[in-house]
């Protein structure tokens, strides 16, 4: 929402404010720009566990300082799923929704493969996004907004901007209108 969102760039503005005139200060300012976990809280949003796979497959495999996430989907942490199909009973709104829950269980798999420090994450890398449609369903970009704003939000620009391809299906897994998958690449800590 709108307040959420300028009180997150007001947070930034004050930070760069003080980077740019504490001068040899400003190195040890910098740490002090907002966390990930304080953009969540302003968000109102806690990250729920990792969702188990439901098939016979790993929530996500690392190589090099890449990781990839196996596809995500709009999952409450009771287990309920959100479902239906864009162009039909669901709206662009009801999709964005969609797609922020399943963003939700994204960032719970990137946690949970940097072992809880979402801080180890150096950029957001590419987000592949899935929409479930009728057939003259053309919106399918607007549906990932959802996704790609909700992360912009939580990890900032610099991080959370990322590579995209949001294309159109006719089924997805238990009826969910949205799955995403993830690459995001950690902080080399050897250099």
């Amino acid at each position: 929402n709108t307040p959420t969102i300028l009180k997150l760039q007001f947070l930034y503005f004050i930070a760069m404010q003080r980077l740019l005139f504490r001068g040899a200060r400003s190195i040890r300012w910098a740490s002090r720009l907002p966390s990930i976990e304080e953009n969540l809280k302003c968000l109102n949003v806690s990250i729920p566990p990792a969702p188990v796979p439901g098939g016979n497959f790993v929530p996500f495999t690392q190589t090099g300082n890449l990781v990839y996430i196996s596809g995500q989907i709009p999952k409450y942490e009771d287990g309920t799923v959100i479902t239906g199909t864009l162009g039909d009973d669901l709206d662009i709104e009801a999709g964005q929704k969609a797609a922020r829950l399943a963003t939700l269980n994204l960032i719970s798999q990137m946690k949970a493969a940097c072992g809880g420090d979402l801080s180890k994450i150096k950029k957001i890398v590419k987000i592949e996004g899935f929409v479930r449609a009728t057939q003259d369903f053309g919106s399918h970009p607007k549906v990932i907004n959802g996704c790609s704003d909700f992360l912009v939000q939580v990890f900032g620009k610099e991080v959370g901007e990322h590579t995209r391809f949001a294309v159109g299906v006719s089924s997805l897994p238990l009826g969910v209108p949205v799955e995403l998958c993830a690459i995001f690449e950690l902080i080399d800590r050897n250099q």
